[in-house]
């Protein structure tokens, strides 16, 4: 980092030239060279200083090792340029005073505490590590959870029964189901003609899955099928063997679901041992 450098060079040669202007004759000038060449270390220790505030090379290795990232020049130079910007920043915010307002006092102190309240969860994470063993049972459950049939459906989701029983009579007569799912209460799937896409049984309401792994490829359901949401028409479009990702694919996202599983739990944990009043 050339600019790095030449700060350097440059504060190592004035602190000679202070050297050589407080030498004199007498045996007290080598005494003089002792503090000189501790303040050339820490100057050296610096990658910027501003407003006679130094930005200390610590901090910057401090960033790059919160960072995670590799460790290069380029990285290091835009911490460097961040740091630099941060500090006049601040000190003009120090001059206006506004370190001393209540409200900032405030906002401090949140953050200060949401920082040792973060840290304390990763510190938990650290102690209980998630093992490979915890992430095959996991995958294991949901596979088996997923059953080994996906099915691909359509649905018109209506408030009243007998709104669902005249949609059946028109299919039987004839109608395009994709047309009379545009009167479905489900804007979601409505505006696809009632397309739900693959999914296995599981992924719906027990009386939905139900009626919809009875039906052939092609049919729909001739009574209405009642849920929490309304009245439901239902047109099985085709099914399949359940297309279910490696263990390689998603073992980061199962992972970070037992990880946020184990961090509810530590939660619950500690509230319940708390005297709460």
């Amino acid at each position: 980092m050339p600019r790095i450098i030449s700060f350097v060079l440059a504060a190592l040669a004035a602190g000679s030239a202070f050297a050589q202007n407080a030498a004199t004759p007498n045996a007290a000038a080598p005494a003089a060279a002792a503090p000189n060449a501790g303040a050339q270390k820490a100057v050296a220790q610096n990658v910027a200083m501003v407003n006679d505030k130094p930005i200390t090379k610590a901090t910057v290795d401090q960033f790059v090792q919160q960072l995670g990232q590799p460790d290069t020049p380029e990285l290091r130079d835009k911490i460097k340029e961040q740091l630099i910007e941060r500090e006049v920043f601040l000190q003009e915010a120090v001059k206006r005073g506004i370190p001393e307002r209540a409200d900032v006092k405030f906002q401090l102190d949140f953050v200060r505490k949401t920082a040792i309240i973060q840290n304390l969860f990763r510190d938990e994470q650290k102690k209980h590590p998630i093992t490979d063993q915890q992430v095959q049972a996991e995958y294991d459950k949901q596979k088996a959870t997923q059953g080994d049939k996906e099915y691909h459906a359509r649905h018109i989701l209506v408030e009243k029964e007998d709104e669902a029983k005249e949609i059946i009579e028109q299919l039987k007569k004839g109608t395009k189901f994709e047309d009379l799912a545009k009167k479905s209460k489900d804007p979601g799937s409505g505006g696809r003609g009632g397309d739900l896409g693959w999914a296995a049984p599981s992924a719906y309401v027990k009386t939905f899955s139900d009626a919809m792994i009875k039906l052939d490829k092609g049919k729909f359901t001739e009574v209405p099928v009642q849920t929490q949401f309304g009245y439901h028409v239902i047109l099985l479009e085709d099914v399949r063997e359940t297309q279910f990702p490696a263990l390689d694919q998603v073992k980061s996202q199962i992972s970070e679901s037992i990880q946020n599983r184990q961090a509810q739990a530590f939660a619950e944990e500690l509230k319940k041992k708390a005297k709460i009043q």
